[in-house]
């Protein structure tokens, strides 16, 4: 496999500050050296669990309920208890918070398992003990290199999967259809992964959800059936159209997404990043465009007055 590109929608620009932050797993604070959890936990056994990524922007993590509650619908949807209060989680994102000193630019992933079992098995049955819940608060900002570009993205041969199969809005630990996607794209020399649905239209990126601009600025992103339940997605579609411009939610195909004017992905992370090169052609002129610039604007002015 080629090395990882630094373009990816997932990078972030090193910081020192991470080598010294705690973890917190089940009530208690780690140094990140020292944060584990066991070889029989379900979420390392079986990628059995939910996790969610939140942002904190100037004191603020950036549409927290939404993220608590698709967080408690995925566990609930699983049969997994939590074993916290809604209200004990959240101060317990804020304390981590608090522990680490963190005020600006930080990045959580909240992850939440079935716990420890007896046995490495499939049986929810043989786990022993509660729910294992795991902190981890970063400083990341997303790369300027990033945005200045453009990230080039490859279709890839693997699909979304349907929801009776594997309902991706369910933000389950397990991602190895999409981990397959990111590989293959990755071995083409591309950022990330564009995937299709089981129809055959545009469904979302392996770990964003995808844009396109068409017409008198329009936005066009998946109708979500097959794709993320994106928060990010869902806060850039609300801007847009408090702004009075148009958003669809609508299927699309590949020979659409090329003839577009510009083309983005939104994720927690990265917030708004565009897209110039898909599957080797250049997205409108191959640059970063005005439309996705504004759409990046009317984001993170939402963000601030969540």
């Amino acid at each position: 496999m080629n090395a990882p590109s630094s373009e990816s929608a997932q990078g972030y620009a090193a910081d020192a500050r991470n080598d010294s932050v705690l973890v917190y797993v089940n009530g208690e604070f780690f140094p990140r050296h020292q944060a584990m959890v066991s070889v029989f936990d379900s979420g390392f056994a079986l990628g059995d669990g939910v996790w969610e990524g939140l942002r904190l922007v100037k004191g603020r993590l950036v549409s927290l309920q939404a993220h608590l509650d698709r967080l408690y619908e995925g566990a609930k949807s699983i049969a997994l208890d939590i074993g916290m209060e809604r209200a004990a989680l959240e101060k317990t994102l804020w304390l981590t918070l608090e522990r680490n000193a963190m005020t600006d630019g930080a990045h959580i992933r909240l992850m939440i398992t079935r716990g420890v079992k007896k046995t490495p098995n499939q049986d929810p049955r043989f786990v022993v003990g509660g729910p294992t819940i795991v902190i981890v608060a970063e400083y990341k900002s997303p790369r300027p290199e990033t945005r200045a570009r453009g990230l080039s993205l490859l279709t890839s041969t693997f699909r979304t999967s349907g929801p009776d199969m594997f309902d991706l809005r369910l933000n389950s630990h397990s991602r190895l259809n999409l981990i397959q996607a990111l590989i293959q794209a990755i071995n083409a020399g591309a950022d990330e992964a564009l995937m299709l649905d089981p129809r055959g239209f545009v469904a979302s990126c392996n770990s964003t959800n995808f844009f396109i601009v068409r017409g008198n600025e329009e936005l066009w992103t998946s109708s979500g059936n097959y794709s993320f339940n994106g928060i990010t997605q869902a806060n850039v579609i609300a801007a847009w159209r408090t702004a009075g411009k148009v958003a669809r939610e609508c299927d699309f195909t590949l020979a659409q997404v090329y003839s577009a004017q510009e083309a983005f992905v939104t994720g927690t992370l990265g917030g708004v990043t565009a897209v110039t090169r898909i599957d080797g052609r250049p997205i409108g002129d191959g640059k970063p465009g005005p439309v996705t610039a504004q759409a990046s604007a009317l984001y993170l002015q939402a963000c601030l007055r969540d």
